[in-house]
């Protein structure tokens, strides 16, 4: 049975619902099927949302705005024939409706064809009263594109329609860190808190800009003024946390973490701050408390487990540090850095079996520092497999051929090998990169520093630079 609309509740949404409770019919206007359907949609309610574009459409069925809802869904749920062959229809019906550009555009950048989305949108741009929505998306496609410099004009058309768009906000900030325009990025929000002086994400994002900058007096300052702003800004107090440890102030920082884990429930990150703030302080037994606050917290943060790693490392017990080590390897075992701890840890236990496995897994896994290659090679001299540390080393120069340090470690292995022949060519070619390192030389291979064969070549690369 269909009955009037004033019969029942006014309140579209309501009505809607009660209607689906029992068996009754109610009519409703097309608009307000939209705001029903916009209103599931929005809040993430899909199935209610198709419900309404269904009866809606048994309605209304000749209303465009409903269809295109209805393609929006199945472009969410990835159904992308049926939504452009639905948009085919309702072109012929209406060619000059931005939406269906729109959709057309969400359709190819679902197909990762980002210039084509473009071209709709821009196209969308020239017809649309209301522009807002499309440069965002706009931004989003540039985005996607890595044209962060597009990206950034189109959000910064968002923020300027709307000022309390924190999330345009927030894009145009991240295309100008992005692009490492930190002033850039000062300029803008200084301009944009001159209009707005009261709003903390502004002060909050330019107090980063300042960190990165390492102007920390300026970065404490716009932390301060976003505290003032909102009291409860829980982002704030951390990263005045983070100035305040650069400054060397690290009681102040410890306090600034405290007040973020009296604001809302403790976090890793607050306590593993707190905690090398207190390892700074000397205080290792509140340092230690902390560190497995942290690891208690959220057992898979490896960053937790890395804490107190190196809190052991540096107390040289290796045992422990070898045992947390490998319970952040368990979480991460594709960090390089991780599996370099690991090799010092081991050389120090004198485990250089394992030392030189975690050294290649380093390597492996894209740690090509000029230190890896040397103590790895080190590894192989320690585990009298010479052979290897030349090969390593080798490997090393590929990658640094104008480093001195690889070309003297050279030498010495060479010697160490009795080749003499070799260890000549390579001592020269070291000479001449950086005489002054020679003094490394004499300190990792003493047994070969006061040679008459060292002292020969040393006098020849002399005379031949004159």
């Amino acid at each position: 049975m269909a009955l009037d609309s004033e019969e029942r509740p006014n309140e579209p949404i309501v009505k809607f619902e009660s209607m689906l409770k029992t068996d009754d019919i109610y009519f409703f206007d097309a608009e307000d099927f939209e705001d029903i359907i916009h209103h599931y949609l929005n809040n993430g309610k899909i199935s209610l949302g198709k419900k309404a574009i269904k009866i809606g459409l048994q309605q209304h069925p000749h209303s465009i705005e409903l269809k295109l809802l209805q393609v929006e869904v199945l472009v969410f749920e990835n159904n992308l024939d049926v939504a452009e062959q639905l948009l085919d229809e309702l072109q012929i019906l209406d060619v000059n409706n931005e939406e269906i550009y729109i959709q057309r555009a969400n359709i190819y950048s679902k197909k990762d064809n980002h210039e084509a989305a473009v071209n709709l949108l821009n196209k969308a741009l020239a017809m649309a009263e209301d522009s807002f929505d499309i440069h965002s998306l706009l931004g989003m496609e540039y985005l996607f594109m890595d044209d962060f410099k597009l990206a950034k004009e189109n959000f910064m058309k968002c923020v300027s329609f709307d000022e309390q768009d924190y999330s345009s906000l927030y894009n145009v900030i991240y295309c100008f860190e992005f692009l490492e325009d930190y002033d850039g990025a000062i300029l803008y929000l200084n301009d944009y808190i001159d209009r707005n002086p009261y709003c903390e994400v502004a002060w909050h994002q330019l107090g980063k800009q300042y960190y990165y900058k390492k102007m920390y007096p300026e970065s404490l300052a716009a932390f301060d003024f976003a505290i003032i702003s909102d009291d409860l800004f829980m982002g704030a107090y951390f990263e005045k946390g983070k100035v305040l440890e650069k400054l060397g102030k690290y009681q102040d920082a410890i306090e600034n973490y405290e007040t973020t884990i009296k604001i809302e429930d403790p976090t890793s990150h607050a306590y593993l701050r707190i905690g090398k703030c207190y390892e700074k302080l000397n205080n290792d037994d509140m340092a230690k408390y902390y560190y497995y606050q942290t690891v208690h917290e959220d057992p898979l943060l490896d960053k937790g487990w890395l804490a107190i790693t190196n809190f052991y490392f540096q107390k040289k017990n290796f045992k422990k540090a070898l045992y947390y080590i490998n319970k952040a390897l368990n979480i991460d075992g594709e960090n390089p850095d991780y599996w370099r701890k690991c090799a010092k840890i081991n050389t120090a236990l004198k485990n250089y079996d394992q030392a030189d496995y975690a050294y290649k897994q380093t390597i492996d896994l894209g740690n090509y520092d000029l230190d890896t290659w040397l103590q790895w090679a080190e590894v192989a001299r320690l585990n009298k497999d010479v052979p290897a540390g030349l090969h390593i080393l080798e490997q090393g120069h590929e990658f640094y051929p104008d480093s001195a340090e690889i070309l003297f470690k050279m030498t010495g292995f060479h010697l160490l090998s009795q080749d003499r022949v070799s260890a000549r060519v390579v001592l020269s070619k070291a000479l001449k990169k950086d005489i002054k390192k020679l003094d490394l030389f004499k300190e990792e291979f003493p047994q070969f520093s006061e040679s008459e064969w060292l002292d020969n070549i040393i006098s020849h690369i002399k005379k031949a630079s004159r």
